[in-house]
């Protein structure tokens, strides 16, 4: 289940069934939970708790310090859920005091290669990040996102759940929920309708959102001009999540 030639410290803390490859280095105050996999060359370093059943693939480097310049080694933490995999080459940061200390990825997450989340994001769950996606520090993301391949992620962005982007996208604001955005920098172009029917969302909720887009994105208005008006609509939780988003934007969404 271990490669004889893995590093790994004593204070790491590896359920019974763990798998680790190769020339693997795990270091201190790592815990790591039952059924995950870790392939050849992968390097994981603490303070940082790994969940369930994810598997990591050669190459990425997870739980390593941070690139901000203020880091001066505080204790921050990772934390990964259940059921994520990790390819080749990607990095995962741990937090700073800046922030709370703490980077989190939820579960379920698919980040391809070359994906780097840096210090202070918090991913939520069931999210897919394309070949080299590079998050800022600081991102929050909701569910359901889909990041195309080679986007990049200002810091301190905030991206709502099934949000998309197109490949090779530069987001520098807001995203909310659904909202599909493409460009240099990133413009909003529709909202992901398609993956509402795939979810099995009625035509009902479908239309009412496309109404709202169409308040917040085509008629001119402030966005306190729209939220007024969508303040008037019987808002179910699929429209409501879409309120909530626009109203938790600081940097303002992007249109």
């Amino acid at each position: 289940m271990i490669h004889t030639t893995a590093i790994i410290d004593a204070r790491a803390e590896l359920a019974a069934d763990v798998q680790v490859g190769p020339y693997t280095v795990i270091g201190p105050d790592v815990k790591i939970g039952a059924g995950t996999v870790i392939g050849p060359h992968v390097v994981i370093q603490g303070p940082t708790t790994i969940g369930r059943d994810n598997r990591i693939f050669q190459f990425a480097s997870v739980g390593e310090a941070c690139q901000d310049k203020k880091y001066k080694g505080e204790p921050t933490a990772l934390e990964i859920g259940d059921n994520n995999v990790i390819r080749e080459h990607v990095t995962i940061h741990r937090g700073t005091v800046q922030d709370n200390g703490l980077t989190r990825i939820g579960h379920n997450n698919l980040l391809m290669v070359g994906v780097h989340v840096a210090h202070d994001c918090m991913i939520g769950n069931d999210n897919i990040f394309a070949n080299t996606t590079g998050i800022a520090g600081h991102v929050h993301i909701g569910d359901g996102v889909i990041l195309g391949g080679m986007t990049g992620v200002h810091q301190f962005c905030r991206i709502g759940s099934y949000a998309m982007t197109a490949g090779c996208s530069l987001v520098v604001k807001d995203i909310p929920a659904y909202v599909m955005v493409g460009g240099n920098p990133a413009a909003s172009r529709s909202m992901n309708f398609e993956g509402m029917r795939r979810r099995g969302w009625s035509a009902e909720v479908i239309s009412q959102l496309r109404q709202a887009y169409k308040t917040v994105f085509r008629q001119g208005l402030t966005l306190e001009q729209a939220l007024e008006k969508l303040d008037q609509l019987e808002a179910g939780p699929e429209l409501q999540l879409f309120i909530d988003s626009l109203r938790a934007s600081e940097r303002g969404i992007t249109r």
